[in-house]
């Protein structure tokens, strides 16, 4: 029995497997989309084939390897976004196993076996309150600045991710009107938020001054589109590029979409809120993600550290070293 190319088999994998039998969300499916781009793109410029006439037999363990150091190296990916390229891949082979079984080619089962590369947590980054307050404090009165400082309200006020906001579309607003958001997180979840006072005011004026419809992207830009992710990036570093001309404070500060979204989280955290709600706030699937936001708080630290009394113990004497522990200890052996 004949082996299916590659142009056979991945469209088969993403309409019936990923959308049909998984019923992936939108998110995850262009994620899994982006990998695979990237990858027939590497092995038509290795091969010096078409993606659409490149056989199976392509995709092997050495391969898969070639194609995570190019990532690493010359993408500069890190290695979280490397693992994650690996798992699209490591998905489709085993579509592969359970449809084409014992004619599955060997190499390209193997695959299964490449493992995901350990990785060094980073350090949480978040802005301190004087430091939101200048950003929101800034003013703008063109209707680019005004949709920013809404943005960023918006950002801080709920604590989503960047996907959710450009998703809100006005009715998840008008519905309670204005009282609270309804946003669609990550696996089809849905979360409400409630708002500010000053939230709502703003949004009330928003939606009036610009007659937006039910079904409108809440925060569009010129062409009355959604903002992309790259554009709210983008739109945050405008935003803060003006704060800086009349508020110092503000002048080593960094933003993005995840930093606000961190900011939300470590104020509540400051202000007694339990892990419990937070994670709930921001849609984590589980609290224990919100342990990290707990590594970051420096100052809690210190606080804790001075409710503790530290031991008080008697004074003793240091043995001597022995010559063998020494010379293992101070001499290079390799």
């Amino acid at each position: 029995m004949k082996t299916p190319d590659l142009g056979e088999l991945l469209p088969r994998y993403f309409t019936e497997h990923l959308v049909r039998q998984r019923d992936l969300s939108a998110n995850t499916v262009a994620a899994y989309r982006d990998t695979f781009r990237l990858l027939l793109r590497f092995l038509s410029r290795k091969r010096r084939t078409a993606p659409s006439m490149l056989p199976l037999a392509v995709l092997n363990v050495d391969v898969v390897l070639a194609f995570l150091r190019y990532l690493e190296i010359e993408r500069h990916n890190s290695p979280r976004s490397r693992n994650a390229r690996l798992a699209a891949i490591r998905s489709f082979v085993g579509y592969l196993s359970d449809l084409l079984g014992p004619i599955l080619p060997e190499p390209t089962h193997r695959i299964l076996t490449i493992r995901s590369k350990r990785h060094t947590r980073r350090m949480v980054g978040f802005m301190t309150r004087p430091e939101i307050t200048a950003l929101l404090r800034a003013r703008d009165v063109s209707w680019t600045g005004r949709r920013n400082q809404l943005l960023l309200l918006l950002l801080y006020n709920t604590g989503a991710r960047v996907s959710e906001i450009i998703g809100v579309r006005v009715r998840d607003i008008r519905a309670a009107d204005c009282r609270q958001v309804l946003l669609h997180g990550k696996g089809r979840k849905e979360r409400t938020v409630p708002l500010w006072a000053e939230t709502r005011q703003k949004l009330r004026k928003w939606i009036t001054e610009n007659q937006l419809s039910d079904d409108a992207p809440l925060l569009s830009n010129r062409f009355g589109k959604p903002l992309t992710r790259s554009g709210v990036a983008w739109q945050l570093q405008v935003l803060l590029t003006q704060a800086r001309k009349t508020e110092p404070s503000v002048a080593h500060t960094k933003i993005s979409p995840h930093i606000v979204r961190h900011t939300t989280a470590m104020h509540l955290l400051q202000s007694g809120v339990a892990h419990e709600l937070i994670s709930l706030w921001l849609g984590h699937e589980s609290p224990e993600t919100t342990h990290g936001y707990v590594e970051a708080d420096l100052e809690m630290k210190r606080n804790t550290l001075a409710a503790l009394d530290p031991p008080r113990t008697r004074r003793t004497s240091i043995p001597k070293k022995d010559p063998l522990i020494c010379f293992l200890e101070e001499r290079e052996l390799c």
